[in-house]
């Protein structure tokens, strides 16, 4: 096993997940972290590390000031926007494996809905570290939104191997059943068909409908990184660190671009999850659960073939013929995902492979020893103690 094996995820918390917060980012970031300090049964002045995007809008020496904690001997931050989500928690816990730190907090949170849309155009130039430096080179011909970015890299796909809009629609009715009982989520409660979906306006025709892309959130997600031998004495049941990596090649620049030499295949997602059987010893057989990115529909279909579950161009029927669904061989979003729970950059959908582990989810999956969760260029698997 590798290093990261002796560290685990020991406590999750988050802030209710609206489309109007009502408050700043500060104190979504400092209410989330509370929540997952309070879950591990720690308190602020045991925290010495913490961790969030380069576009996280929060300064750690704000949260420190406001959750009274007394320092901290580990701080960073994580490059590449939402596909770097699962690199924070690396991040934290190649800190803990280094002795650099006891307990990291790792946190993001935004008012994305209510102060800014991640729908919108933006011709600006791009934060330092939020990915997609070089897409301002597309900008002025149209591709100025992250939809754009994905429908050029999908509509290839699809065209390959066959896949329409309509069959896409399986998956984002799929994201919504597993959200129907999940009272945190968007889709709590709202029954979603395919009729439904078909009906809702293009945004990139002849590849996404406005159902095919995730939501816009306001809120706040946390976790608490420690030892595995620290967390065993702490509230809940460890979710242990069974490898974590990132893959940034050449040439790259977001979790979607242009400049891929095959756009049917995720090559960012593929070095990751390699790295990750490296690590692990275990193969996409050995895996119960999986919690992938799914901020448009049809990366879905990439992300199960990057990890192997399925051969390439093979995704579509493999979600088809069930096994995606709650008792299907791999069950999948099992929250909803960030099409139908909510979009916190992915650290949602991370929060929900931990509960599974822990045993804990609304839709809980029997049996589950192990966990993925992808983020696109960063991902973990997770495991029980």
């Amino acid at each position: 096993m590798g290093i990261l094996d002796r560290v685990a995820i020991a406590g999750i918390g988050n802030t209710e997940f609206s489309r109007d917060s009502g408050r700043s980012e500060t104190q979504l970031a400092a209410e989330c972290i509370k929540s997952a300090l309070d879950d591990a049964g720690l308190a602020p002045a045991d925290v010495d590390g913490m961790v969030t995007f380069t576009i996280d809008n929060t300064e750690d020496v704000d949260l420190i000031r406001n959750l009274g904690i007394p320092g901290l001997r580990y701080a960073s931050r994580i490059p590449h926007g939402g596909a770097g989500s699962g690199g924070s928690v690396v991040h934290a816990a190649g800190a803990i494996a280094a002795g650099l730190a006891d307990v990291v907090v790792v946190w993001r949170a935004m008012n994305e809905r209510s102060e800014y849309r991640f729908g919108s155009a933006n011709a600006a130039k791009p934060a330092p570290g939020g990915g997609a430096v070089n897409m301002q080179w597309a900008v002025p011909w149209g591709a100025a939104t992250p939809a754009c970015w994905q429908s050029m890299v999908s509509h290839r796909y699809m065209t390959e191997f066959g896949v329409t809009n309509r069959d896409l629609a399986e998956i984002a009715v799929l994201h919504r059943k597993h959200s129907l009982n999940n009272p945190n989520a968007f889709g709590y409660q709202k029954e979603l068909t395919v009729e439904d979906h078909q009906n809702s306006r293009w945004i990139i025709e002849p590849v996404l409908r406005l159902l095919d892309c995730c939501q816009e959130s306001d809120g706040g997600q946390a976790f608490v990184v420690t030892s595995l031998e620290r967390a065993r004495d702490l509230r809940q049941k460890p979710a242990r660190i069974t490898a974590g990596a990132q893959w940034v090649p050449y040439p790259t620049d977001a979790i979607t671009n242009f400049y891929f030499e095959d756009f049917t295949e995720m090559a960012t997602t593929q070095g990751m999850a390699r790295q990750l059987y490296e690590q692990s010893g275990i193969g996409p057989a050995d895996i119960q659960v999986a919690m992938l990115y799914d901020h448009f529909s049809p990366i879905l279909l990439q992300h199960l073939e990057a990890f192997g579950f399925c051969a390439k161009g093979e995704a579509m029927d493999f979600i088809r013929d069930g096994n995606c669904a709650l008792d299907g061989a791999l069950p999948t979003n099992t929250h909803g995902g960030l099409m139908s729970e909510a979009y916190i950059h992915g650290l949602n959908s991370l929060a929900e492979a931990v509960r599974q582990i822990r045993g804990t989810a609304i839709n809980q999956i029997e049996g589950v020893e192990h966990a993925a969760f992808s983020s696109g260029m960063t991902g973990l698997i997770l495991g029980k103690d």
